[in-house]
């Protein structure tokens, strides 16, 4: 899958949990919310600049908070997809809020997704 696709793919599917999301799908759309958030920071800086150095902050702040508000939505359900894709429930996000579950949680994101139909996969 290329970049534009799992673009394409995420955004169409917004908020849709169902079904499964390939490695490419998911790792292509976070990179593009990663370089979204970054030029948004930038933005909101260079748009304050001349003001004082909490302003500026401020400013880059605002802009990455309305990108992360934009982005929540397919980001989680293409995680969601994600973990359907190797077999796991989308309720297993839930373990990053701990430390160990972070470092599980992205190994479970990059792993491979089962080659055969599970019970996440659509009919």
């Amino acid at each position: 899958m290329t970049f534009t696709q799992s673009i394409t793919i995420c955004f169409s599917k917004y908020a849709t949990f169902k079904g499964r999301a390939v490695r490419s799908e998911f790792w292509w759309f976070y990179l593009f919310s990663v370089l979204i958030q970054w030029g948004a920071s930038i933005v909101g800086a260079v748009l304050f600049i001349g003001e004082s150095a909490a302003d500026m902050a401020m400013g880059a702040d605002l802009f990455s908070l309305i990108v992360s508000l934009v982005f929540f939505m397919p980001s989680l359900a293409a995680s969601v997809r994600r973990l359907h894709d190797i077999g796991k429930s989308g309720w297993w996000l839930l373990i990053a809020f701990t430390i160990i579950g972070i470092f599980l949680l992205i190994f479970w994101l990059a792993k491979e997704g089962d080659s055969t139909d599970n019970s996440y996969s659509l009919s």
